[in-house]
């Protein structure tokens, strides 16, 4: 006797293969913060104590009092350097803006983008919010750092050519699987936390064409929308798998003109970790314009005057050059400090005449300095076919002085990156100076680096609420 059609058991549906975003998260929740490499630690930390120096450093800037104007008080959530307290995503928001303001914070050579100004904000204040522990804080920093840098390697320069901001719009998913790892969300809800972040990002690059301030609170939007989406997907709220690999996915949507490279995504994620290379910046200016400076200070250093100078090239990765040289006329006079943060002429002409590059230099005093100017209007770039951006950053000039002679400098690395790192006395001057400009005492930044040197140990984030002023 035949089995009629309406009596058959339907034949199983096939297994959907596993979207990127649900490899991401089966890896992600098996993550134990007892067990993370220490160097994996040790970057972590440095993430958080330079984060919290640069949240003092920037509380009084005008564009932190705008955003102050902007939220409510109360809740239980530490914005360091503020009085009183602040729900998580506000907290998240002034604290990433304040990190990320200057241009002082951590950068990712092969990205670029700031893990540390969006991570450690978001899980930070999760944390304070859950009543979760330093261990909690370690790992969340730890995971959102390290998927922020993959993800930045999958297309690199593709998403500043297609006019966004990497730090903004990757940083929304790397915020919310820190969070959901620091909230110990289960697989499928960490790909959703993915999956929700990727309608959340957002941050266009418009700000430099008059080095307005959408720029700074990139960091800040990013930590709060990574927090939003753990949560919303905690509750059930489905984000879709296939939202880094997807036809209207994230790559698609963010870095159309280059295929996406998955393999550096997803090859060795939980076995290497790329987010033990982070670099921490000497110079509180855009990334690929240190080295220039650092040449800069190498021909004064050589005694060579500023008078004696007729010309100077410098040799430049193609994808810096829309970004960090062009249109060359603005760039030879910006028109804010923080457009001159932006401008390798300006930056490296500040660094030959002050041997440095700090908050200090990106006044509206020292962008109208004509000296300073003088010097940058000398300054040129040429092209280099065999540049190493974005896998390294270097510095090149040759500097034509005025009685024919010609001066080359190199910068073979980035200085504070992996392949020539701050020291430790570096890294803790650099964390004072912007203590003590963000107006606390000796003491204070004494009481904030153990807080930092221990956070990790902790039970709970209540210890934060004591950098509230």
């Amino acid at each position: 006797m035949e089995t009629s059609k309406s009596s058959a058991v339907p034949a199983p549906a096939p297994a959907l293969a596993l979207a990127l975003a649900e490899q991401l998260a089966a890896v992600i929740v098996g993550f134990d913060s007892k067990k993370l490499p220490e160097k994996t630690i040790a970057i972590a930390r440095m993430l958080v104590l330079d984060v919290l120096g640069l949240c003092v450093a920037g509380r009084g800037e005008d564009y932190i009092q705008a955003i102050l104007g902007s939220v409510e008080a109360g809740g239980k959530c530490t914005a360091f350097g503020h009085a009183g307290s602040f729900n998580a995503y506000d907290a998240a928001l002034i604290n990433g803006t304040a990190a990320h303001g200057e241009d002082y914070d951590d950068t990712f050579e092969g990205g670029p983008v700031h893990s540390g100004a969006v991570v450690v904000p978001a899980v930070l204040a999760a944390c304070e919010r859950e009543g979760l522990g330093g261990d909690a804080l370690l790992l969340g920093t730890a995971v959102g750092a390290e998927l922020m840098c993959r993800l930045a390697l999958v297309a690199p320069g593709a998403t500043h050519k297609a006019g966004f901001h990497p730090t903004a719009v990757i940083g929304a998913l790397a915020a919310a699987a820190g969070v959901a790892a620091a909230l110990h969300l289960d697989a499928k809800q960490t790909a959703s936390a993915i999956g929700i972040a990727g309608s959340m990002a957002s941050g266009i690059i418009e700000y430099l064409a008059e080095g307005t301030s959408t720029k700074r609170m990139h960091a800040g939007w990013s930590a709060q929308a990574g927090i939003r989406a753990a949560l919303m997907a905690r509750g059930g709220f489905a984000g879709p798998r296939t939202v880094l690999e997807g036809t209207h996915g994230f790559y698609k949507a963010f870095a159309p003109s280059r295929t996406p490279n998955y393999d550096l995504l997803m090859h060795g994620f939980g076995r290497e970790w790329v987010m033990q290379s982070i670099a921490f910046k000497p110079y509180a200016c855009g990334t690929m314009t240190q080295p220039y400076i650092d040449c800069a200070i190498g021909l004064a250093e050589r005694g060579v005057k500023a008078d004696q100078i007729s010309d100077i090239v410098c040799k430049v990765g193609e994808g810096t050059v829309h970004r960090l040289w062009e249109t060359l006329a603005v760039k030879h006079r910006p028109p804010t400090p923080y457009a001159a943060k932006f401008s390798t002429p300006f930056c490296m002409a500040v660094g030959f005449f002050d041997r440095r590059a700090g908050f200090q230099q990106f006044t509206e005093a020292r962008v109208r300095d004509e000296a300073v100017l003088s010097l940058a209007a000398k300054i040129r770039y040429e092209i280099d076919p065999d540049n190493e951006y974005p896998n390294n950053f270097t510095g090149h000039l040759l500097a034509t002085l005025n009685d024919g002679r010609v001066e080359e400098i190199r910068q073979p690395h980035m200085r504070g990156g992996a392949r020539d790192p701050l020291s430790a006395q570096e890294l803790q001057a650099k964390f004072e100076d912007n203590l003590l400009y963000g107006g606390w005492s000796a003491a204070q930044a004494q009481q904030a680096r153990i807080w930092c040197d221990e956070v990790f140990q902790q039970m709970s984030m209540e210890g934060a609420a004591r950098f509230r002023r």
